[in-house]
């Protein structure tokens, strides 16, 4: 009994998720693919609710073909994030729209085969989400330096929840084989909808999207002169024109800004300093409210929003990770020592 409205509740909380993104006041640019992608799983789930709670038999014809909407979905909106488009929209439409029609030619004319094309479809665009991340954390040039960390882990665990949904979907296809679907309302209830859940979350975190560190402790590749004249316009622009008060800093504006290809710029950063942009900026800003702490009065959210950050989250989070300590506890220590 237990079942029938979980998958309710699952569709209710994403779409409050929805509400909260689409509403978000700022200048990012929001994330169509991403904010689709939360209402589809939130369909999804109602329809399983449908399928397996009330057994509405139509439901078990429209839940592939709207399963097979995710994979795309994800893809694009982790796209969105890496940098202009190289095709233009309408090809990128009819190329993803692909195993859609595909899903639903096979419901229509071959429904024994649905499952495993909707196992390829999701391992399909889990390989190539891992294929698309592979250069690392700067590829995400058009997310906002300040969400970074949690964008890009968010990345992951949506390309892990397809995987778990091709799993799953595998799963399935064995117990109506071995035991006439006995199992399969329990597997797609609590395997399912866990799934579809980490996808909406992973697509909230990641629209307010930017890139995480690299380790730390890597030492730094040798320099090349290239290197130096990049790192040396970098600086310049961060401590005259202080690049980084910009809260929707990335690293495409970076690279208008400076001139400098945003390649370029990334691998300088990498190779010279063992960190990747987004951790270079965050160190400015959290230089600069080192200096606002110590020398003005002003409050410690004031101080947050003048050196480029959004959310006070993510503020004691990288004021932490570089002084270990909160800002209250370094005002108070620099004002004993003054």
């Amino acid at each position: 009994m237990l079942f029938v409205p979980l998958p309710f509740v699952v569709a209710l909380l994403l779409v409050l998720l929805f509400a909260v993104v689409a509403r978000r006041d700022d200048e990012v640019p929001l994330n169509w693919p991403f904010l689709a992608l939360i209402i589809a799983c939130a369909a999804q789930s109602m329809l399983i609710g449908l399928r397996w709670g009330y057994d509405v038999e139509v439901t078990r014809h429209i839940m592939p073909v709207t399963g097979a909407m995710l994979p795309p979905l994800v893809y694009v909106g982790v796209r969105g994030l890496t940098g202009p488009a190289a095709r233009r929209w309408p090809i990128v439409a009819v190329l993803h729209a692909l195993p859609v029609f595909l899903v639903l030619v096979l419901v229509i004319f071959w429904r024994r085969a649905v499952d495993f094309g909707l196992i390829a479809i999701y391992l399909v665009y889990a390989g190539a989400l891992l294929w698309l991340m592979r250069p690392g954390p700067d590829v995400l040039r058009l997310a906002p330096f300040d969400g970074v960390v949690p964008a890009y882990r968010a990345l992951l665990i949506a390309t892990g929840a397809l995987c778990l949904s091709a799993v799953i979907d595998a799963f399935v296809v064995l117990d109506l084989t071995w035991s006439d679907g006995t199992s399969a309302p329990k597997i797609i209830s609590i395997a399912n909808i866990f799934g579809l859940f980490l996808l909406g979350a992973a697509a909230v975190a990641a629209s307010r999207s930017r890139t995480p560190a690299d380790e730390g402790d890597r030492a730094p590749s040798e320099e090349v002169p290239e290197d130096r004249e990049t790192l040396a316009k970098v600086h310049a622009l961060m401590a005259e024109q202080k690049l980084f008060r910009d809260a929707n800093l990335n690293l495409d504006r970076l690279a208008r800004k400076t001139g400098i290809p945003a390649r370029r710029i990334s691998t300088a950063i990498n190779r010279a300093m063992s960190k990747n942009v987004s951790q270079y900026v965050n160190d400015c800003r959290i230089a600069e409210a080192c200096r606002l702490l110590t020398e003005t009065n002003i409050s410690v959210t004031e101080i947050m929003l003048e050196s480029g950050f959004q959310t006070k989250s993510n503020f004691n989070r990288e004021f932490r990770r570089i002084t270990e300590m909160s800002p209250v506890a370094w005002r108070a220590k620099k004002s004993v020592l003054a």
